[in-house]
């Protein structure tokens, strides 16, 4: 087994209220008030306050604009080159910011072993993971690897690479570093898929630090994993590149999709491990959207507050793809790390192209 024993969250500097990223959609999408009048009440229903970004843009006056030209159509529209060019600026600053948070007092760079970056939002070669390794000042002989374009499952996917690491070698220490830009590749015309990316996506980077279980500091144990693939579902969610950024599809109907089989994917996930859900005390599910979140809560007949965790994440930040999974488990771990109540278990999970959906089991210490 392996644990993890720190985590780390970053945010850009700009931080949006929904209210002014409504304003700015409106402003862009050149709505009829009919049409103008529905897009803020999906705003308003969204569960989401804030955002952050690293583009000031979405709550300035059109004078103060730095990524967007001046213009009533947005021509000349951002390409796709000057999109990376924004991501190869910000990103591997926002991955260190993050990675500072995560180690302090906990560990030092000097004893990294393995490094692996996780971005479905930006692309090249040299890439994030040689840019966070030289500000970081790894050494040259680090071992890489880079999870791209996976979507908003991948950081379980990187825990996952991880934790095989960690039981194949005792010794490593493994860093896990997802930052996504989600904010650059606002596209604008008005398609329903990219009114919905507008509504929900933000800009956000996690780290993450997985040891072999003897590591003598306290961590979340990785007791197993399990993903599927939801055929049907695969033209329900997409990311592709194109000239002028990347393309999302993302159907309405992915709710329903989860509402068939999330049950039935919980219990397979479960049951791998020799558990039941009566078993789960916190769950850690990637706030992808209100009805998202809404969709487990119903299929799985939570009661309470069981989803607290990820709907705080949702309503401060926005879904900010990878990252965002490790923004809820941050929120559960220091109280469940200083938990003397035994042992718990918390059940995660997250959604992306595919259909994938990716899950995990983690557990305290007895």
């Amino acid at each position: 087994m392996s644990k993890i024993i720190a985590i780390g969250t970053a945010v850009p500097a700009f931080r949006h209220r929904q209210e002014d990223i409504l304003q700015f959609m409106q402003l862009i999408y050149s709505f009829t008030e009919a049409d103008k009048r529905r897009l803020r009440f999906l705003y308003h229903q969204s569960h989401i306050d804030t955002r952050y970004s690293v583009i000031p843009d979405y709550s300035r006056p059109v004078p103060e604009w730095k990524f967007y030209p001046h213009t009533e159509n947005l021509e000349p529209f951002p390409s796709l080159e000057q999109r990376m060019t924004w991501f190869h600026k910000y990103a591997p600053q926002l991955s260190v910011n993050a990675v500072r948070d995560c180690i302090d007092g906990k560990i030092s760079e000097s004893e990294i072993t393995h490094l692996i970056t996780v971005s479905c939002t930006g692309l090249s070669a040299p890439g994030l993971d040689l840019q966070v390794m030289e500000l970081l000042d790894l050494p040259r002989h680090t071992a890489r690897s880079s999870i791209n374009f996976m979507g908003c499952y991948a950081g379980i996917h990187a825990l996952k690479t991880a934790d095989a690491i960690c039981q194949a070698d005792k010794q490593a220490k493994v860093l896990v570093v997802c930052t996504e830009l989600c904010t650059l590749h606002f596209q604008r015309e008005p398609t329903m898929d990219n009114m919905a990316s507008s509504l929900l996506f933000a800009d956000g980077s996690a780290a993450a630090v997985v040891t072999a279980d003897e590591h003598p500091l306290k961590g979340l144990h990785l007791d197993g994993f399990y993903s599927e693939v939801m055929p049907k579902g695969k033209k329900d969610m997409a990311w592709e590149v194109s000239s002028t950024g990347f393309l999302m599809t993302l159907s309405n109907y992915i709710p329903d999709l989860l509402e068939e089989d999330f049950t039935g994917l919980t219990n397979r996930a479960l049951a791998k491990n020799g558990l039941t859900r009566q078993d789960i005390s916190h769950w850690c599910i990637h706030p992808g959207g209100k009805k998202i979140l809404e969709t487990v809560h119903k299929t799985l007949s939570f009661q309470a507050n069981e989803l607290q965790a990820s709907y705080d994440v949702m309503q401060q930040y926005g879904n900010m793809s990878s990252s965002t999974i490790f923004f809820v488990l941050k929120k559960m771990a220091s109280a469940l790390l200083h938990n003397h109540n035994g042992k718990e278990h918390i059940f995660g999970a997250a959604f992306g192209p595919g259909l994938t959906m990716e899950t995990f089991v983690a557990s305290t210490n007895c």
